[in-house]
């Protein structure tokens, strides 16, 4: 099992580079907010996207956000204010992480455009803020055209596990040559960019996703069951919650196969396939009915309203596969005031510490998954001392106010 300061020291040995740190605290010689054009690859409403949201809908000088792709992210930032413009092409939104050389040479025509697109729009502004792997790539490779600062918001492991080599040694090279600073959402993303450029660690600063405790002061969860009732969920059965996007290495196919062995729980699944994984839902449906679990297994979709949904909940789930970037939705968990269980590996181990404020599982590992559930349910008394130190800690560590604070004072700083 991975520990916090295991992905510390491995941060701090990696090879130095030329690219100069940013005291991310340092506003001696601000002279203001610069003019931004923040550019995200997707319409949907992801960890990313969601990162993007509050730091758009609250940047105080100029700002609009340039999208690759249509969807409820477009209606959310117009709901706060933001302006919003399209440039989208199917067959560069049909790339995927691992076949990458074949999809990007059909996709030539629709990435010279977007290319030459974004950096149309940003010649009339200070910054270029590329938000995801496909922003950055279009967003760099029109630097030629628009010469503007570049600032990469890092929000992946780039490891095998999450991208192909072609697309790896792009973001490399991109990383190297157009890229002006870089923002890492963990110490375990920033690590893997470090192994993979071999830039200066203090070259790859980090900030720590934040969360706006007031939405969830805002619940009122003194009736467990009136919610659970307006929510449409048994009101007196356990329930473990799992959020986020129903994708393989999201692992929910493992908290099915735990929940076969829990007899007394149920499972809320809240999310939605988002990138071409409807046959993994299928794939869910069909486990479910093979293990006889249908009756206690809810597939809740998509919803807005994450943090009621949180606050019905028992305990919270994560059960990613694979080492995780960050892990929003347990900071998310822990503001709910929830118990929550999470797989041990990558940004997870930089909030959770087990025994503690949360209880760590080996990935994968649906035995581990069902030892945690009812090592919880069987002594409440724990549960509420995880899930109160949890809310401790996520005011101190995971703030939003700190979140844009430390973001605000990033990018004006490569403005500068």
């Amino acid at each position: 099992m991975t520990s916090p300061a295991s992905v510390n020291a491995q941060v701090l040995v990696a090879t130095p580079a030329a690219r100069p740190a940013v005291d991310l605290a340092d506003t001696s010689s601000l002279r203001g907010p610069p003019s931004v054009l923040f550019v995200d690859q997707s319409g949907q409403l992801g960890g990313a996207e969601l990162c993007l949201l509050p730091l758009a809908s609250s940047w105080t000088a100029r700002r609009e956000v340039l999208l690759l792709a249509d969807g409820p992210f477009r209606k959310r930032l117009e709901s706060l204010g933001v302006q919003v413009e399209l440039t989208c092409d199917a067959r560069v939104s049909r790339i995927s992480k691992d076949a990458v050389r074949v999809g990007w040479l059909m996709a030539l025509p629709g990435i010279i455009r977007q290319a030459r697109a974004i950096a149309h729009r940003a010649r009339s502004f200070d910054v270029l803020f590329l938000n995801t792997q496909k922003a950055l790539v279009l967003g760099a490779l029109g630097k030629p055209l628009h010469r503007k600062r570049i600032v990469w918001h890092l929000h992946d492991i780039l490891s095998a596990e999450h991208f192909g080599p072609v697309q790896r040694l792009i973001v490399k090279w991109l990383t190297r040559l157009a890229v002006d600073h870089v923002i890492a959402n963990s110490r375990a993303s920033a690590f893997s960019l470090v192994e993979l450029a071999k830039c200066a660690p203090e070259s790859v600063p980090v900030v720590h996703n934040g969360v706006d405790m007031d939405v969830f002061r805002s619940i009122d969860a003194s009736d467990l069951g009136a919610l659970r009732k307006r929510l449409g969920l048994p009101e007196t059965a356990y329930l473990a919650g799992l959020f986020g996007r129903l994708s393989p290495w999201k692992g929910q196919h493992v908290a099915l196969d735990a929940l076969a062995k829990l007899p007394d729980v149920h499972l809320v699944l809240v999310g939605a396939a988002l990138f071409g994984e409807e046959a993994y839902v299928i794939s869910l449906r069909a486990q479910a009915a093979r293990l006889g679990i249908e009756d206690r297994l809810h597939f809740a979709g998509f919803h807005d309203d994450a943090p009621a949904w949180m606050k019905a909940m028992d305990v919270i789930l994560h059960t990613s596969t694979v080492p995780e970037p960050f892990g929003r939705v347990i900071i998310e968990g822990m503001a709910a005031g929830r118990p929550v269980i999470a797989s041990a590996a990558g940004g997870v181990m930089e909030i959770v510490r087990h025994g503690k404020n949360g209880w760590l599982v080996e990935p994968d590992n649906a035995a581990a998954l069902v030892d945690a559930v009812q090592t919880l349910r069987a002594e409440p008394d724990l549960a509420q001392r995880l899930a109160s130190q949890a809310l401790i800690d996520v005011k101190r560590h995971f703030s939003l106010e700190a979140y844009l604070t430390q973001m605000t004072n990033a990018i004006a700083s490569v403005a500068r």
